[in-house]
């Protein structure tokens, strides 16, 4: 991986602060891309990113991005779409506003960035991999936008693997279960007041039927997509693979049974 250039969305925090801290690591050279400006700056001060403030779904945003991209760095090896965000609700407590921004802000966000960084992952024969969910496999209760759009990204992936594969360019989504980021920590809120109970027995709670009976730490979803993104995995594309601790392998109807 030593000097090749990767560009990440949603690179200020969680598993995209995690992928530029582990990428940087290895001498690769970063694009970190997201809305807000002070926590890329953070980490670009420990991994010498050039820092790109603006939205990853927007067509606008992008038409500055690629150009100062080339100016810096003069073309891309990888990019890991990870930008995206809630989308709480049933459908019918789901506001036209509200489903937009749950499309936008996980599809929109992933397609925006692979339109624009196609043309030059062409180039280098290069790879993408779009962050998806486990989301993406099954529904969780009440996120009808956030599931719908993942399950979308699936569809992206295959897209885009089956039209640019001949290209030489490979693309995979990702499906982590519960990874423990800020994002995640909030969502435990209503569990820790619920219950009256700690941030770590909130997540204990959630993965207590998990085979592996914990979370994952961004960083271990951060090697995994270092995994994707490498020669390692140069015969994978079109893939889901799912970093769960093996939640998605659970027979729900016989949980019961462990309860006897």
């Amino acid at each position: 991986m030593n000097g090749r250039i990767v560009l990440i969305t949603g690179a200020g925090t969680g598993i995209g602060a995690a992928c530029a801290w582990r990428l940087a690591g290895e001498g690769v050279q970063l694009v970190l891309v997201g809305r807000r400006r002070e926590p890329l700056e953070a980490v670009s001060r420990d991994t010498g990113g050039l820092v790109l403030c603006g939205d990853a779904a927007s067509s606008t945003d992008w038409a500055r991005f690629i150009p100062a991209i080339l100016e810096r760095f003069g073309g891309l090896d990888g990019v890991i779409a990870n930008a995206g965000g809630h989308g709480l609700g049933r459908a019918t407590e789901t506001s036209d506003d509200d489903w937009q921004a749950a499309i936008h802000a996980n599809l929109d966000s992933a397609f925006q960035t692979a339109r624009a960084c196609l043309p030059l992952l062409q180039v280098r024969r290069g790879s993408m991999v779009l962050m998806a969910s486990i989301a993406a496999l099954a529904a969780g209760e009440g996120v009808c936008g956030y599931t719908t759009a993942k399950h979308a990204l699936l569809g992206l992936t295959r897209s885009l693997a089956r039209d640019y594969g001949p290209l030489g360019v490979r693309v995979n989504a990702l499906c982590p279960g519960w990874v423990r980021t800020p994002m995640a920590d909030a969502e435990m809120q209503p569990l820790m007041k619920r219950h009256g109970e700690s941030l770590d027995a909130a997540y204990a709670r959630v993965t207590a039927d998990v085979p592996l009976r914990r979370p994952a730490s961004p960083e271990e979803i951060a090697s995994v997509c270092r995994f994707l993104l490498s020669d390692e995995a140069s015969i994978i594309t079109g893939a889901s693979l799912v970093a769960d601790g093996g939640s998605s392998i659970v027979d729900v109807p016989t949980l019961a049974f462990g309860q006897v």
